[in-house]
């Protein structure tokens, strides 16, 4: 397929998966990251931010798609997790969703800890929401990490959701993904850490197996093009059946 797409975090892990799935496809993707890549551009700052947008619509005046992959895990400062998973993200996709032509995408990375972390659906979340990053930042430096990084997913698919008016109406679909945890240097810096190792390890997994960055980027592609044409507004888990698992009477 012909199309141009713009993918952050495309160094490595899902990003990098990603890129190179839909490049495989036949599609050109415009890469963002902190090294490594077509744009290099720190997300969690303003103008990172907008190195980020304006680096991409140098290269293309208009895409099929964007996928905000840049994201940082419970091993990093809560305040630098809100910085690039929520306000890095809608920065990036608002920069460059103008440039989306009728018929596009915007596929998000939220997270199964959403429904696993208790307290992630507070004033932190909250905080994102209402675009007060000065606040966020604020309260996220009394949050723990791991309480933050499923804050600012929860954030990113509630924001997800209050987006799907105006974009359908140009013809733009926005879903999100929710992986469990899946095998990137992302993760492995997790199950190196004693203080989250344990818990990690210990998600029962009905499938029998941790993901693997290909597994997600499947599920994001699909998401990206026409098989998903009539799909909007949705977050679909790809965690390997956990969120079934330990809440199997919530629906949806």
């Amino acid at each position: 397929m012909q199309s141009t797409l713009a993918v952050s975090g495309a160094a490595s892990g899902l990003g990098r998966a990603l890129t190179e799935r839909l490049r495989a496809d036949g599609s050109t993707v415009v890469t963002v990251d902190l090294h490594s890549v077509e744009i290099a551009a720190d997300l969690s700052s303003p103008g990172g931010r907008a190195a980020a947008v304006a680096g991409v619509l140098e290269r293309a005046s208009s895409l099929a798609g964007v996928v905000p992959c840049a994201g940082l895990g419970p091993q990093h400062p809560s305040e630098r997790i809100i910085a690039v998973n929520f306000f890095g993200a809608v920065a990036f996709v608002e920069g460059l969703e103008r440039s989306i032509a009728p018929g596009g995408a915007v596929a998000l990375i939220c997270s199964n800890s959403t429904t696993l972390t208790p307290g992630a659906d507070g004033d932190l979340a909250r905080a994102c929401l209402d675009r007060d990053e000065t606040a966020a930042l604020a309260i996220a430096a009394d949050t723990n990490p791991a309480v933050a990084y499923a804050a600012s997913k929860v954030a990113i698919g509630k924001w997800m959701r209050s987006r799907v008016q105006e974009l359908g109406e140009r013809g733009v679909r926005i879903n999100a993904v929710a992986p469990g945890p899946f095998l990137t240097p992302l993760l492995q810096e997790g199950l190196d850490d004693p203080a989250t190792s344990d818990l990690i390890k210990a998600l029962p997994i009905p499938l029998g197996r941790m993901g693997d960055p290909a597994d997600i980027a499947d599920v994001v592609a699909w998401l990206l093009f026409d098989g998903a044409r009539y799909v909007h507004g949705s977050t679909l888990f790809a965690d390997g059946g956990i969120d079934a698992l330990l809440a199997p009477n919530r629906f949806p």
